[in-house]
């Protein structure tokens, strides 16, 4: 982990800087605090996915603009080179397989999730859409009241700007792509 948060270090100061916002106007527009996000630029912290939605959110930019390296053009991505993040204590894991950079909309990831696994989600900013399409297992997710159960082959479309969540109630390993539009 300490090259990925290097990696969210040095994009957050950067983007910061490019915005030409001070720590306390970041931390008023992302709700986290002054002293976290100085830890994060400093590489001290190592922030969990949602204190990365809260900030990108926040800064109404793509999630991947803080924590991905900007690639060439044409390039292979191999997941066993792909550091994932990781919440639920290993069993949600998420590799950011095409991340939005140079004003492209949109981000692809694939997730997995163990036996028993899931995350809530907060609201990825206004009229965000996720197109998730399920490869092996079954995943359940949440948007509003509604629940979705997503088996092997079936995809499903929603509004990511709300609350939403995902989870593996299955006695076997799902796997899914997600990618996230932002039409910013």
């Amino acid at each position: 982990m300490k090259d990925l948060n290097q990696i969210v270090a040095n994009n957050l100061k950067r983007i910061r800087e490019e915005m030409k916002l001070s720590l306390d106007k970041v931390a008023d527009l992302t709700d986290v605090s002054k002293g976290m996000l100085r830890q994060i630029e400093a590489g001290e912290s190592s922030p969990t996915i949602k204190t990365i939605w809260k900030i990108a959110s926040g800064l109404k930019i793509p999630y991947t603009s803080i924590i991905n390296i900007p690639q060439p053009e044409t390039f292979l991505v191999l997941k066993e080179e792909i550091e994932p993040q990781v919440e639920d204590d290993g069993r949600y894991k998420v590799y950011s397989i095409f991340p939005s950079e140079d004003g492209r909309k949109v981000e692809v990831y694939t997730i997995e999730l163990e036996k028993g696994g899931s995350f809530a989600s907060n609201s990825h900013g206004e009229r965000t859409q996720e197109f998730i399409t399920v490869y092996e297992g079954v995943l359940t997710i949440q948007v509003d009241d509604e629940e979705y159960s997503v088996k092997a082959g079936d995809s499903i479309k929603f509004m990511a700007d709300r609350a939403h969540a995902y989870s593996n109630r299955t006695e076997h390993l799902t796997r899914a792509s997600m990618v996230i539009y932002y039409p910013m």
